[in-house]
């Protein structure tokens, strides 16, 4: 069994010095790498920039990347040989449409950016998955979670989408607990009450697992 995910943020740089981002930490990503190791998959972790260190399972094969497009090009690599592909990562929708070879410097009251969208990484990796391969996306939402949920399962052709919201203490960026609900194309939905990351990574692995077709256990 080989598992394609992802995790961590990505950085857009602006110049040499700064950079548009934002707060993941990559913990919920890395432990859903070992919570699969420890089921005995191979796991390509595809991992924006993060402070955490490197997985220590041998089993566990990280490949570190800074921007979205770095990010998308990792996984393209290896999507087509995984069987599962977890989606974990919090990736910047855009990126500066200009990089400065030099440090902007402050001039005037204010600084305009031009922005461009980045390649959705889930949703064109979706449209060329197999009946086999199974994908789960990660939604984090701030209003009409399930309804926005739920919409981006559909667009993206996931399997599983796991939803955080910024509403729940304790849950989200920077954390080391969480809080999800899962839901399926059916409209089912499996609810994960504030625990460890580490804990809610082996819940969602045990589901991953029993959800996926039959046809590709290993």
């Amino acid at each position: 069994m080989h598992v394609l995910l992802t995790a961590g943020p990505t950085y857009e740089p602006l110049d040499p010095v700064r950079f548009l981002g934002n707060r993941s930490t990559g913990k919920m990503g890395y432990a859903l790498a070992e919570a699969f190791a420890a089921e005995g998959a191979e796991v390509t972790l595809v991992s924006g920039p993060s402070q955490l260190p490197d997985p220590a399972s041998p089993r566990i094969h990280t490949v570190r990347v800074e921007t979205a497009a770095e990010m998308f090009a990792a996984a393209e690599q290896v999507a087509a040989e995984a069987d599962i592909w977890v989606f974990a990562a919090a990736v910047a929708d855009y990126r500066p449409a200009q990089v400065a070879a030099e440090k902007i410097k402050k001039s005037g009251e204010t600084l305009t950016l031009e922005l461009v969208k980045n390649v959705d990484i889930a949703a064109t990796l979706g449209q060329r998955k197999r009946a086999e391969q199974f994908a789960v996306g990660f939604a984090l939402e701030t209003t009409n979670e399930l309804a926005h949920a739920q919409d981006k399962l559909r667009r993206k052709n996931f399997d599983l989408v796991v939803l955080n919201s910024l509403r729940d203490a304790g849950a989200g960026f920077g954390h080391d607990t969480n809080k999800v609900t899962v839901l399926d194309a059916a409209g089912q939905i499996v609810n994960f009450e504030l625990q460890s990351k580490a804990d809610v990574a082996r819940g969602l692995v045990s589901l991953i697992l029993a959800r996926r077709p039959l046809s590709s256990n290993v």
